[in-house]
């Protein structure tokens, strides 16, 4: 590639990066989402690049991944399929990737050294582990050699080499003597880096056989030994009087007393050196001196200063250390050896160079299908480090092709990504001294908007306050946000409101009228989801009427005024301070509703004090000062706090007991009440005093149980009616001997997390009840009914242990005991416990429906078995739907509808059914964790029902003589339409109904024209519907013929003429004589026949019903005007007679159609309202109006 086009490649790189920041998703940690979203595999745990382990124990190399599916785990070993079912030795742990190499049962650790690698691989791509390289440790043994005993002159240096065998990892190297005592190091004497002993001058009392090299091996727990050196340190002395004899007195010997010597460095050598380090390890320099008198160390950096806050220095500051170097440590450190006689100096040149380091690691990308976006892989280290790409584990150049993919060096571009692209890739950094790998997936996602912040969540804001209303989302594409007020309110915006990235509304200012409804709304292409909360403004707290200033005389009564006014609907608190403190713990402070009283005022309640008030919203505070001032002197006796115990002492001391005796201090003119006896745990909570008892003020001795294992120290406080005195000094100590737990845990349960453990909790106990020291607790556990021995384990001070492996909900006995290095406490008592539940595996079978009317079927079932049911049996589910109206022949939206039956029933009843339609139906298991499969889809089908009334009635183009009726059919047909009943009969002008004509019309008309009708007549109609199974609801509706122009005329003439004027007189005194006849026979107590009115007078569209089965009761013949059959009327208090029924309430499930009781009983009433029929006819001359009529049987 051209440079040109490596710099266009860069600037395209950096537009879709900036293009990823605006457009990639972030997945919200929400647990339910996680549970549903789909996601490549990603690594959690692995084990160590470099990884030593002990050749006496199991190795287990570690690889746990997560993903959606759950991902399926592979390994290679040494670039090679490592196929962990042919070897007996190796297993992998269920649901993980973990391998376990079993060495403690033959296998060998040395025949499993290598290379290796985990991938964890599901539908949307594979994640690879680092190289793993095993290696077991290694403690050779000394080679042995024969030592030379060291014979050195004093003042001479001297270095003792150690030279450990190479072990893996490098041993620690320490020397001691053949006591197991570390031999004194000091400026004169120490350690090296490489663990050779030096001397910068040795001194008679460095003589000695037992120079030990010891070098211990962490991994295997091993500690080897060299053979004792052995130094001998001749004086200058007695080496003359050695020779003396020997040698003449001119020799050289005699005159070489011990001189002075200027340093000479023993390590390093030279006068320079080099040293390469890597970047972020610690930095070790050292430099070792010989000389007399012993040389001081100094250490520079050339050219510059030594790193602050990263320097030390060790081993009498003969070694540097600089922690965390980076490339600017690089450069040349002088160590400088000083005496009094001179100065000897070395320049060690250090280069850091660095394995490779993250400068951008790449991250996983969520992306929605079109969309665009980048990985990017950057790196640096010394040398640069070179990058390389995988997909999936697979090195891109030979990966499979994708055509929304482009490699540009450390930057993978993504241009209109398909769900087909999601994959994991990872980058691999690499140079000399070590290499980086990352995995990060690309996921394409299309999900519809999900609002996550719960339902009609409630916001309370103080007035004047911000108020942040949370909409948490996501959606792939990203959704867009937008927020409503109110129901029909329209979409927010403007300048008083802020709309945050996260779909958070904020109002900076809320006001009174900020309260109300808020919906948010979260739409992208794939679909549209709301979400409603509420807000709440509160009023503001405030003092209106605030503490004031005050001084008061000595021994006098003061009191603060703290008034408040609140929001009614918060509760607030009122807290009281001194000097921002809390108030004395003192009787003569009286904390009342809306003041603070103080009794009896000494100069100790000089201050500050504060009224706090809070509420769940906000706080306010205001203070005032108060002074105190003398008293003016009178000879009044002065009362005071009594003067504190003294002289407190312990006898008979026991394990669980001691007498405490003490003296009582004076008591100030006011008898002591009592005593307080208080004491403090010196073992486990020093400096903290606790409440022990309390005794008459009369006793001065008193015996105190004791708890074991406490070092007890006593005080005591005496109590008048002024107030309580100062601690008495504490007793002496008492350590009580240490004891077996009285007790064990409490409350122990045992409930499975998961299908396969048992999660076993307990509450610890508490401070004293451990008893002595290494409290810890004995958990056992056993599968309950199953000849068993009991499985235990020691833990530490926990409350919890998790048994893994265990079969799928299955009762154990479990039982938790308390023990301490002394012993154990008493047998635990059992509880049973369970462990964890799965989802039921089989569904319920013989599923049969029952169809009892139109509305209500009854469904029966086979239980499953119980142990398929695999957990703690909540109940039975009826899942049913409608599928289709067999009248209308029109599907609708499915809504499922759920009745759920407790417990172990095997049937339940169906209620709300809609006639004459096709339903299906499937029963389901329920447990605590879920439920099971669902039984075979049911089929049955609902009988017809009677229809509802028609959906209009309408009548138009009336004549003469003739009337057009049109109609709309029923909206709920609940069965084949056979016919239309329609009724109609006159009304006159004093409102009485004239003979009921009846016309049934066949069911596919629509309208009809009436014909032969009287004119200038007012007739009423009533109009129904009829299937197979009977009639519907009516409705009614009147209408009125045209009157004839010359018949008006006429009627108006005979109207005007005299005679008829007349004759209407005549009648009406015919009248009024017949009201005064029923008037006197009404006052002789006669009975006026009102019940016979009453029934003469019946509206048509009120049917009485007969007595005798509660059937319509039949109306005479139109032409003959026979009176109406007797018919019961419904009683006064407008009660029915309950009909018999074949089926109990009880079989009614719950679910969200109906109410219903625990155990699945409906607990609703069906009700009915049918029109009456209209009456044939009456024959009374003052029948009300339709609606009289009807008032008049309320």
């Amino acid at each position: 590639m051209t440079k040109k086009k490596s710099i266009s490649a860069s600037k395209a790189s950096l537009v879709l990066f900036l293009c990823q920041m605006i457009s990639a998703l972030d997945v919200p940690l929400d647990s339910k989402l996680l549970e549903e979203l789909s996601q490549p595999p990603t690594i959690t745990q692995q084990s160590p690049k470099d990884y030593i382990v002990d050749p006496r124990e199991n190795i287990v190399i570690q690889c746990e991944a997560k993903g959606k599916p759950p991902p399926s785990f592979s390994w290679t070993r040494n670039g090679t399929h490592f196929d962990i079912d042919k070897d007996a030795q190796v297993t992998m742990k269920p649901n993980s990737g973990t391998l376990v190499i079993n060495i403690m049962n033959g296998g060998k650790a040395e025949a499993y050294e290598g290379v290796y690698q985990c991938t964890a691989r599901n539908e949307r791509g594979a994640a690879i582990s680092n190289n793993i390289v095993i290696r077991p440790s290694r403690s050779p043994l000394w080679t042995k050699e024969k030592l030379e005993p060291n014979q050195v002159r004093e003042g001479d240096s001297l270095v003792l080499h150690c030279r450990p065998p190479v072990g893996l990892p490098p041993p620690i190297i320490f020397w001691m003597d053949n006591a197991f005592q570390r031999l004194p190091q000091s400026e004169r004497v120490s350690q090296g880096l490489n663990g050779d002993l030096y001397f910068s001058n040795v001194q008679p009392e460095d003589t000695r056989e037992d120079y030990i090299c010891y070098a211990r091996f962490n991994h295997t727990q091993t500690i080897q030994q060299k053979q004792p050196i052995s130094v001998k340190v001749f004086s200058m002395d007695s080496l003359n009087d050695t020779i003396a004899a020997n040698l003449s007195d001119t020799d050289v010997y005699g005159a070489r007393p011990v001189t002075e010597r200027q340093p000479v460095l023993l390590t390093p050598t030279g006068s320079t050196s080099t040293k390469v380090e890597l970047r972020g390890n610690v930095l070790l320099l050292e430099c070792i001196a010989a000389g007399l008198p012993t040389p001081v160390i100094r250490w520079i950096k050339e050219g510059g200063e030594l790193p602050a806050n990263r320097t030390f220095f060790e081993n009498f500051k003969k070694t540097l250390k600089i922690i965390d170097v980076s490339e600017a440590d690089s450069g040349n450190y002088k160590c400088i050896a000083r005496n009094i006689l001179g100065s000897a100096h070395h320049v060690i040149s250090v280069t850091v160079k660095a394995a490779p380091y993250w400068i951008t690691a790449p991250r996983n990308l969520v992306l929605s299908p079109g969309e665009d976006g980048t990985l990017i892989c950057r790196a640096n280290g010394n040398p640069k480090p070179s990058i390389s790409w995988l997909a999936n584990g697979v090195p891109i150049a030979i990966a499979p092709e994708d055509p929304s993919r482009k490699v540009d060096g450390d930057t993978i571009i993504f241009s209109h990504v398909q769900e087909r692209s999601s994959a994991v890739y990872q980058c691999n950094a690499s140079n000399e001294y070590g290499y980086l790998l990352a995995n990060a997936f690309v996921n394409v996602l299309a999900e519809p908007p999900r609002i996550l912040t719960p339902a009609n969540k409630l916001y309370q804001v103080i007035a004047d306050s911000p108020a942040l209303l949370d909409c948490a989302y996501f959606g792939s594409p990203k959704p867009e946000i937008e927020w409503f007020k109110g129901v029909k309110g329209s979409i927010l915006h403007g300048s008083e409101y802020i709309f945050h990235d996260n779909g958070t509304l904020e109002i900076p200012v809320a006001q009174k009228d900020s309260t109300g409804a808020y919906t948010c709304v979260a739409r992208n292409k794939l679909g549209k989801i709301q979400n409603e909360v509420q807000l709440e403004i509160k009023d503001p707290t405030v003092i209106i009427k605030q503490p004031e200033y005050k001084v008061i005389q000595r021994y006098g009564q003061v009191s603060f005024e703290c008034i408040i006014k609140h929001d009614s609907t918060l509760l607030p608190t009122v807290i009281w301070l001194k000097d921002n403190d809390e108030l004395p713990d003192d009787e003569r402070f009286l904390v009342g509703k809306d003041n603070l009283t103080i009794m009896n005022v000494t100069d100790k309640d000089d201050g500050t004090y504060t009224c706090i008030v809070n509420t769940t919203l906000d706080s306010v505070s205001a203070s005032a000062v108060l002074t105190v001032v003398a008293a003016p002197p009178t000879p009044a006796i002065i009362y005071a706090r009594p003067n504190p115990p003294f002289d407190l002492e312990l006898t008979g001391q026991l394990e669980r007991s001691v007498e405490l005796s003490w003296i009582p201090g004076d008591e100030n003119n006011s008898p002591i009440t009592n005593f307080v006896i208080e004491y403090e745990d010196g073992l486990h909570e020093p400096g903290l005093w606790h409440y022990q008892t309390e005794v008459p003020g009369t006793q001065t001795t008193v015996q105190l149980k004791l708890s074991p294992y406490v070092n007890y120290s006593f005080r005591v406080i005496a109590v008048n009616e002024i107030g309580r005195s100062q601690p008495s000094e504490p007793s002496e100590q008492y350590l009580t001997k240490s004891a077996n737990p009285d007790e064990n845990p409490s409350n122990v349960q045992g409930i499975g997390s998961e299908p396969d453990n048992l999660v076993i909790t307990w509450e610890s106990l508490k401070g004293f009840q451990s008893n002595g020291p290494g409290l810890q607790y004995k958990v056992s556990w056993r599968q309950k009914d199953v000849d068993d021995e009991w499985t235990s384990v020691i833990v530490a001070n926990v409350s919890k242990y998790i048994v893994s492996g265990t079969p799928t909900f299955v009762p154990y006995e479990i039982k938790v005991q308390a023990l301490n290095d002394l012993g154990y406490a008493p047998e635990p008592s059992e509880v049973i416990g369970h462990s964890g539940e799965d989802l039921p595996m089989v569904a319920p079978g013989n599923v049969q429906v029952h169809v009892i009317n139109s509305t209500l079927a009854k469904v029966h079932w086979d239980p499953v078995p119980l142990k398929t049911v695999r957990g703690h049996l909540q109940g039975y589910k009826v899942y049913y739907w409608k599928v289709q109206s067999l009248s209308r022949r029109s599907r609708r939206h499915v809504e499922k509808k759920i009745l759920t039956f407790k417990g172990n029933k095997t049937f339940g009843m169906l209620p709300g059914l809609e006639p004459y339609s096709t339903y299906k139906l499937n029963v389901r298991v329920a447990n605590g964790k879920g439920e099971g499969p669902a039984s075979p889809d049911k089929v049955f089908r609902t009988p017809e029902g009677v229809p509802s009334s028609p959906s209009f009635l309408k009548i138009t183009n009336p004549t003469l003589d003739s009337l057009t009726l049109e109609w709309g059919s029923p909206t709920h047909p609940n069965g084949v339409l056979t016919s239309y009943i329609l009724k109609f009969q006159p009304i006159n002008n004093t409102h009485e109904l004239g003979p009921l004509v009846e016309i049934r019309i066949p069911a596919n008309e629509s309208s009809l024209i009436l014909k032969n009708l009287n004119y200038s007549t007012r007739y009423k109609f009533y109009f129904n519907a009829q299937t197979s199974v009977g009639s519907g609801n009516q409705i009614t509706e009147e209408a009125v013929t045209i009157m004839d122009e010359a018949m008006a005329s006429r009627q108006v003439d005979i109207a005007t003429q005299g005679w008829f004027i007349g004759l209407m007189c005549a009648v009406a005194l015919l009248i009024l004589i017949l009201l005064i006849v029923c008037f006197i026979r009404r006052n002789k107590g006669g009975k006026y026949p009102v019940k016979e009115k009453e029934d003469a007078h019946a509206d048509p569209e009120i049917q009485p019903m007969k007595e005798d089965d509660g059937t319509f009761g039949e109306y005479s013949d139109a032409e003959d005007h026979k009176p109406l059959k007797k018919g019961s009327r419904t009683p006064s208090d407008r009660t029915v007679k309950k009909e018999d029924s074949d089926d109990s309430l009880v079989d009614y499930g719950e679910g969200v159609n109906g109410q219903f009781n625990e155990d699945g009983s409906f607990i609703g009433q069906y009700s009915g309202k049918k029109e009456k029929e209209p009456a044939e006819g009456n024959e009374s001359s003052e029948a009300p109006s339709p609606v009289n009529a009807m008032n008049s049987f309320v």
